[in-house]
């Protein structure tokens, strides 16, 4: 046994490793992300084509439109959780083959309809930077990353209007309506993570998508801004207790109950459990301000050493993604991910 699996109360490798028709993905992603098979592994290769041939990754590509895009062309975001922004969101977290032809056309469609001027990915139709939100940014940035992405031109743009949008670096405030670049009072409203969405307020939520995508940029590929707004990032997440969530809200409330259910697929709502994914990607897994966090995960384990699927989207997606209130393969392989890169 690996030595991050000592604090399991038992080993579900052998769940998430057999084979599985309806959620092919989770073996693909553990042969790859707990065992580091490598992508020409004859067992990768062969998981690889069943995420694309059952399960949901086919169903959500039998949605698609020929244009690339789902439900209408356009930037995306409309409806929930069926266009085109959650579509590519959702087909990366279930392990789809980013060589696909039809998967690339979605991301090609997403990439030229859903962008603003400034670069970021936005929101709303009319392509206006008032639409641009960390959450959705991060989601779409990893999700793109994810899909074999990284070095386009357009992609690069998105995550350095995403850094700088963290640190404010080039970008002038809301109120100065005459600059070229600037903030909205709508969308993210100024540096440091502010969200109209949150009062203006610094959100977490916006925070740990954006980590997880920078933290899915290669160290060497990161620029300066890239790296200042990670520090900024890990700074935000670890000022408060993430095992508690207590980060800003908009009127001083308890943190959403949303904190503290763990889900897959994941949309914008955030989980204690993704706030770990991202910032043990990004090294700070023996950081002890994460100690309560972990062990938070620790205590949600079963017997069997499996996790509950506690936040669905199931009726409301193309698809549905196991069961609510059952043992869950894909928040399981979250859970493990996430402790062997704590004991690295």
């Amino acid at each position: 046994m690996m030595a991050w699996m000592e604090r399991l109360n038992a080993d579900p490798l052998p769940w998430l490793l057999e084979p599985d028709p309806e959620n092919p993905g989770v073996r693909y992603c553990a042969l790859t992300g707990l065992l580091d098979r490598p992508a020409d592994d004859p067992e990768v290769r062969r998981a690889r084509a069943d995420v694309m041939a059952t399960g949901p990754v086919p169903a959500i590509l039998a949605a698609q439109r020929p244009d690339g895009s789902w439900v209408k062309p356009g930037s995306g975001y409309a409806p929930k959780y069926t266009g085109t922004v959650w579509s590519v969101i959702f087909l990366a977290q279930l392990g789809a083959d980013g060589e696909d032809p039809r998967v690339r056309a979605g991301c090609e469609h997403l990439l030229n309809h859903g962008r603003s001027p400034f670069g970021g990915f936005t929101a709303v139709m009319t392509q206006s930077p008032a639409g641009m939100i960390h959450c959705l940014q991060g989601n779409l940035c990893a999700a793109l990353l994810a899909l074999d992405w990284a070095g386009d031109a357009r992609l690069e743009e998105a995550l350095d209007w995403l850094a700088r949008s963290i640190t404010g670096e080039g970008i002038a405030p809301a109120g100065q309506k005459d600059a070229a670049v600037r903030y909205y009072r709508s969308g993210n409203s100024g540096p440091g993570f502010a969200c109209s969405a949150n009062s203006h307020r610094p959100c977490a939520w916006g925070a740990v998508k954006a980590m997880l995508a920078l933290g899915k940029v290669l160290p060497a590929a990161r620029t300066p801004a890239m790296q200042d707004a990670i520090a900024a990032g890990v700074r935000f997440l670890l000022e408060g207790n993430p095992a508690l969530a207590d980060y800003p809200t908009p009127f001083d409330t308890k943190p959403s109950g949303s904190w503290f259910k763990f889900g897959y697929p994941i949309a914008y709502v955030t989980d204690v459990l993704q706030n770990l994914e991202a910032l043990t990607a990004l090294g700070c897994g023996d950081d002890p301000r994460l100690a309560d966090a972990l062990d938070l995960l620790l205590r949600k384990q079963d017997t069997q050493g499996r996790w509950k699927m506690e936040y669905t989207y199931n009726g409301k997606m193309w698809v549905d993604v196991e069961a609510k209130g059952q043992p869950s393969k894909w928040v399981t392989l979250r859970a493990l991910r996430v402790l062997k890169r704590a004991d690295a």
